[in-house]
């Protein structure tokens, strides 16, 4: 046991040490009950018993071991009290007698500390199971997975608590209806389901990078949760192109963070940042993702788009940037994954590399196909194109109509800025 200075501290420890092992404990009483919900109740009373006894008798030498065993005891203790706990015990191989349950106890903890790996990817699976709103996925994934409490979802996502929890509830009432069980999905399903899985990370990870509303410009905690997420899915999915394809994409793009503002909190566009205060550390390992995704075969759209993310981290300097291959790599993209975001994307790479009155064409197709109407960042791509084409005035006119469609109140005041020259 070590001890720590006072109740605060021991508090502080129990929290980060069950956000860290909470999805390999949930993930695990999971497979013995056989009910997320039950599962995330459990190793709450083993967090419980952790804060009542921590503080007096001292931090475990292994504290995540320590939250382990705890709720399985708790589990074990929960299953001796239904009806089908001979049943149970038959699963792991001990069917032994009632009276006999106390001194088989650590075999059975023993017993089910395989798999680990199995039962993170099988908790994963259900937390984003496709009979969930994407609202619910997300909310669960980061509650089961990323170890958040209710509070800091809502403020992450500038909703109530009540929202979120009601999300989760109905979340487990859905699963538990529907008898969703903790399980693998066929061969058939994996892909389908997996492109859910690797969405409901990205759209988190995309919410802290880019605040889709509220005063914060970035949310970097939800950014390593999501981050996080895509490392365990990587270990656990080893041989899937798309998943090191998006732990590519997030760690180049998270490598930005800190110069994405200035001294005083404002935003810093790409081209106007401060490269060496790109993190190196998330740039490598991003590369290295990368290089894992291509060579278990063709790119994917999470592959395609850390392509581009590592042509601008392998730029010293904008200058060196390598517009002609974004523009490509996005016109290769538009295939894959077509949608008008990614077209007004590559309008801004043509732009950059063929010319603003090149890229400006594109987004003005954009806007006659009526598309991306309510999306702020086409005006302001193409108020930015103007500007470089010197027409001022058409310029600021569309940066204010970026300004009057974002929900982002640090993004509005970016905008307005430049409308106002």
């Amino acid at each position: 046991m070590t001890t720590t200075d006072s109740a605060p501290d021991v508090r502080r420890v129990v929290e980060a040490v069950y956000r860290i092992e909470s999805a390999r404990i949930i993930a695990a009483l999971a497979r013995m009950v056989r009910d997320v919900g039950l599962a995330e109740e459990l190793a709450q009373d083993a967090l419980v018993v952790a804060l009542e006894q921590w503080p007096a008798r001292g931090v475990p030498d292994d504290p995540g071991p320590w939250l382990m065993a705890t709720a399985k005891h708790r589990a074990i203790d929960h299953l001796r009290r239904q009806e089908n706990y001979r049943r149970k015990l038959a699963v792991v191989g001990r069917d032994v007698e009632l009276a006999e349950q106390t001194s088989a106890e650590p075999d059975i903890v023993d017993a089910l500390d395989d798999h680990i790996g199995d039962d993170l990817l099988r908790l994963i699976f259900t937390a984003c199971h496709p009979s969930l709103t994407t609202e619910s996925q997300v909310a669960l994934t980061l509650r089961m997975l990323g170890g958040l409490r209710t509070d800091e979802i809502a403020r992450a996502f500038l909703t109530t608590e009540a929202t979120v929890s009601q999300r989760i509830l109905r979340a487990k009432k859905t699963l538990a209806k529907e008898g969703v069980r903790f399980e693998l999905p066929p061969p058939s399903e994996v892909p389908a389901r997996l492109a859910a899985v690797l969405g409901t990370i990205y759209l988190i990870f995309n919410e802290g990078y880019s605040a889709a509303a509220g005063d914060d410009w970035s949310r970097p905690q939800l950014c390593a949760d999501a981050i996080r997420l895509g490392r365990v899915l990587a270990g656990l999915l080893p041989g899937e192109a798309e998943v090191h394809g998006l732990t590519a994409l997030m760690e180049l793009q998270a490598s930005r963070m800190a110069a994405r503002t200035d001294a005083d909190g404002r935003p810093v566009l790409l081209l106007d940042q401060d490269r060496r205060r790109w993190d190196r550390l998330l740039i490598r390992r991003g590369l290295t993702a990368l290089a894992h995704a291509e060579e278990l075969g063709t790119l994917g759209p999470y592959g395609l788009q850390a392509a581009i993310a590592a042509c601008h981290a392998r730029a010293l300097t904008p200058a060196e940037t390598d517009w002609a291959r974004i523009a490509a790599l996005y016109q290769l993209l538009s295939h894959v994954a077509p949608s008008a975001v990614v077209d007004l994307n590559r309008a801004v790479a043509v732009g950059m590399a063929d010319g603003p009155a090149a890229g400006l064409e594109i987004v003005d197709g954009l806007i006659a196909r009526g598309e991306l109407a309510a999306y702020p960042h086409l005006p302001a791509a193409r108020g930015e194109l103007l500007e470089r084409l010197g027409r001022g005035a058409e310029a600021r006119a569309e940066f204010a109509r970026a300004a009057a469609l974002t929900r982002n109140e640090t993004e509005r005041e970016l905008f307005a800025r430049r409308a106002a020259g």
